[in-house]
């Protein structure tokens, strides 16, 4: 039998649908319309942002809650670098988002000709911010690109992929080869010395801890059960906000960036991190130094001596590691194997709330003006309820420490790279892949117009879509800053926005919130009400 004959957009669709996508985002533009022209053939659902940040930002959300590969296609030049922010935050926090844009023609002349969108080269601007960014040279060769990224998503630690197709290739009619599917990728099995190793550490261990991260979600079950089997407090980073529920009597939550947390975690003589980078973007600064031996479950080998070196390396998937080490130490999974006797930490509750204590002690001044309204927030939404965050003060002062999320919800939040404009958008990707869960975006004014024009695709989409924002009259972070620094605000301060307004401009609906009591009842009509709805919450501002 022979090759089918297909263009290489039919090919990139073809490709794509065979390994189960189901929706994709992005913008059309002259140079990828065959690609568009195959996408309801094939069963593929778009959406169309108002910008290709937007659509790289929505991929990620819709990656992160739906456990798939997140898709965005682009046209050539401005277009791809318009996404290449969105492509920087799913490198940092490990999201498998696949980008697929067109490229010069296969003959193109290297030295400038003005071809439209003409770049020096797309690839190695990708390069510079996805883990992989291939160009094919031929229709043949479009199938095994793809299944290869699928292979990289699903074996190791997942990172965005970027695909050029040149763009003559695209209009191209050649034998494309049979379908080419990604294996199914078996965990690999962690090493049974280094498993006795570590259980051996934290069976010894008087004042163990569990530090959780992003890739310690899939584990979830694991981790509950290893933090009540060795009687250990849990504190978790922003990606890992939620793995063990925040409101379980050993959560401390988000609260690496607190000194009193840093300096018990550094007094601690065994500390098992799970699926986290521990990098300054995690505690907000220097890594503290541990006296103790530390375990590191990592699914990519370069992490086990980066910042704090593993003394104990463990290798591979979170929820095998953690259920071969679960075997190991005798526990059945589950919470019954709490054995209180353990360790002398007389009572791990007390302790655990003590340094809550502390941890809100020491921001209390600051976070006071958020904590109230986020707890009318938390009253209102549903347990499976998903927030996406922004780089905004109320997000990493305010709700990753004080808005409580179990493993049941989702928070999503653009750590490390901490881009600007990631709520909007990607509360549209969060709702496009769970159409049935309640999602919510929270941010800041400044913040939010970077990516504001994506009103316009929740309208379009009909989506029941709250935004909160706490608007402080600008860039109140760097504003902070520059006063601490001694300097006079510059460029900080911006011009009062009717936030509501322009919402409902955009075909959605607006409200100001001056209370928690407005919040909670703003919020629990807008989850009713199709389309964005914004909240607009005043904040003290030089104005």
């Amino acid at each position: 039998m022979s090759d089918p004959v297909l263009t290489g957009g039919e090919a990139v669709v073809r490709a794509l649908a065979a390994h189960g996508v189901t929706d994709a985002f992005g913008i059309p533009g002259t140079h990828n319309l065959e690609i568009y022209r195959h996408l309801r053939p094939y069963g593929i659902r778009h959406v169309t942002p108002r910008h290709e940040q937007g659509a790289g930002y929505a991929a990620d959300a819709y990656a992160r809650v739906s456990g798939r590969p997140g898709v965005a296609i682009t046209t050539t030049g401005p277009a791809l670098l318009n996404i290449a922010a969105a492509v920087g935050q799913a490198y940092s926090d490990s999201v498998p988002l696949l980008v697929v844009s067109p490229g010069m023609p296969l003959r193109h002349p290297r030295r400038s000709t003005g071809l439209l969108h003409e770049m020096r080269s797309q690839t190695e601007a990708l390069r510079g911010v996805a883990a992989v960014s291939h160009r094919v040279s031929s229709v043949a060769e479009i199938g095994a690109a793809v299944a290869r990224a699928f292979t990289l998503f699903r074996s190791g630690r997942p990172r965005p992929v970027h695909i050029e197709v040149p763009l003559d290739l695209l209009e191209a009619r050649e034998p494309a080869g049979p379908p080419r599917l990604a294996p199914p990728a078996a965990p690999p099995a962690p090493d049974p010395a280094a498993v006795r190793a570590a259980a051996e550490v934290l069976g010894a261990a008087r004042r163990p801890a569990l530090v959780l991260g992003g890739g310690a979600r899939p584990a979830a079950a694991e981790c509950r059960a290893l933090a009540a089997l060795l009687g250990a407090p849990v504190v978790t980073t922003a990606n890992g906000k939620g793995v063990v529920d925040e409101r379980h009597p050993l959560s401390l939550g988000v609260s690496l960036h607190s000194p009193a947390v840093q300096k018990w975690l550094a007094d601690r003589d065994a500390v098992l991190a799970v699926g986290t980078e521990l990098a300054e973007s995690d505690v907000w600064g220097p890594l503290p130094a541990l006296s103790g031996r530390l375990i590191r479950v990592d699914v990519d080998p370069a992490q086990m001596y980066a910042g704090l070196p593993a003394d104990v390396p463990l290798l591979g998937d979170a929820r095998t590691v953690l259920g071969a080490l679960l075997d190991t130490m005798g526990g059945t999974g589950t919470e019954s194997s709490v054995d209180p006797g353990r360790h002398d930490e007389a009572d791990a509750g007390a302790l655990v709330t003590s340094l809550r204590t502390a941890r809100d002690d020491e921001s209390r001044d600051r976070d006071a003006r958020w904590v109230p309204y986020l707890r009318a927030m938390r009253r209102v939404l549903a347990e499976d309820a998903v927030i996406t965050s922004d780089s905004a003060q109320c997000c990493y002062y305010g709700a990753l420490p004080h808005l409580p999320v179990g493993p049941g919800g989702r928070f999503l939040h653009p750590t490390g790279f901490g881009t600007l404009g990631y709520a909007l958008p990607a509360a549209i990707g969060a709702r496009t892949a769970c159409p049935e869960r309640q999602v919510v975006a929270l941010s800041g004014d400044g913040g939010l117009q970077f990516s504001v024009q994506e009103l316009a695709t929740a309208a379009q989409l009909g989506l029941t879509l709250p935004v909160v924002v706490f608007d402080n009259g600008g860039y109140g972070e760097i504003r902070e800053e520059m006063a601490a620094r001694g300097d006079a605000p510059v460029a900080v301060d911006l011009p009062p926005v009717d936030l509501p307004a322009l919402a409902r401009a955009y075909g959605g609906h607006g409200t100001v919130a001056r209370t928690p009591g407005e919040l909670s009842a703003a919020l629990a009509e807008a989850l009713v009400t199709p389309g964005p709805t914004i909240v607009t919450v005043p904040e003290e501002s030089p104005r």
